[in-house]
């Protein structure tokens, strides 16, 4: 099988997430990526050298500027005349393109798996992770997203794929790029953190959530995270958010602090290698799936906590 894999980047760098679905794509065969963006030169260079990698396709144009999916898609659908099987990291970028390459293609999409088990088989989450499906495709096309912390991350160097320069098929005139408000951190990015921080409804309100999670996370350069009732609670931005519905992350260390650990947060955070919950209430299902639990009251623990480091 030809696989094509779907390059996410910005700012001229190649993001993490791709090199998790590159590492999907070698289990179904040959891997070809596709750069798409405006002097997206730099990142093909870096995209050719990720290990496994055979081809990688560049469309250079205006058009993919900013990634709109109405213009990247009919690309993508293009492409796949040449190939058996596509795939998108499971992110906000790669579940909007992917449905509407498989709308273009006229197949079933195949979303956020965890494992290959054959050319036409593979394993998904459903039930916020409380089972898993497995899912058999006879389409002779196929689109899939993956789920980037099932996956190893394939190595950024020793590949010596070729670069091909492809055709561009232009501006649709379905959408257009209005503008963009980019919070930017000192603290790594949520996805690709070795340690995550994340604080729950039981801090109380967004100024004892920097009073108290911040200091710790940036002692132990980490990046701060939060449950959804947090988010919701306006405590911190909708970008914090780890769970079904925000980000799922898979650290080497996750602390959740303050968090109930409702089956939501738990499907975007359970994979984690090891978790740290501190938490008052023992009952509380967080406690379930915890490496290192620690019952008591966090304004008191997490502060104590931070001055040991």
């Amino acid at each position: 099988m030809k696989t094509l894999v779907l390059v996410e980047h910005e700012g001229g760098q190649l993001k993490d997430a791709t090199l998790s679905a590159v590492t999907a794509a070698a289990k179904l065969g040959e891997v070809h990526l596709l750069v798409a963006g405006q002097g997206v030169g730099g990142v093909a260079e870096q995209a050719a050298k990720i290990a496994g990698v055979g081809k990688v396709h560049v469309a250079d144009d205006a058009a993919y500027a900013h990634g709109l999916a109405e213009n990247v898609a009919p690309l993508v659908a293009g492409l796949m005349e040449g190939h058996d099987a596509f795939l998108a990291p499971a992110t906000t970028t790669g579940k909007n393109i992917a449905p509407r390459v498989a709308a273009l293609l006229d197949v079933m999409q195949i979303s956020d798996i965890i494992s290959v088990e054959s050319d036409d088989t593979f394993t998904r989450p459903i039930y916020a992770g409380n089972a898993i499906a497995t899912v058999q495709s006879s389409d002779a096309k196929k689109v899939i997203t993956v789920r980037g912390t099932a996956f190893d991350k394939a190595p950024r160097e020793g590949g010596s794929g070729t670069v091909e320069a492809v055709g561009a098929t232009g501006d649709k005139g379905l959408s257009s790029f209005v503008g963009q408000e980019v919070a930017h951190s000192e603290r790594p990015e949520l996805t690709s953190a070795k340690i995550i921080v994340s604080g729950g409804r039981a801090l109380g309100s967004g100024e004892a959530f920097h009073q108290y999670i911040e200091p710790l996370a940036d002692k132990l350069g980490a990046a701060v995270g939060a449950s959804r009732a947090a988010v919701d609670a306006g405590y911190v931005p909708n970008d914090y958010q780890v769970g079904q519905t925000g980000k799922i992350v898979a650290p080497e260390v996750y602390i959740a602090v303050g968090i109930s650990g409702a089956i939501q947060h738990l499907a975007g955070m359970k994979d984690s290698k090891t978790i740290v919950a501190i938490n008052k209430d023992e009952d509380a299902p967080i406690f379930q799936v915890a490496d290192i639990g620690l019952v008591g009251d966090l304004f008191k623990i997490v502060p104590e906590l931070t001055e040991k480091l």
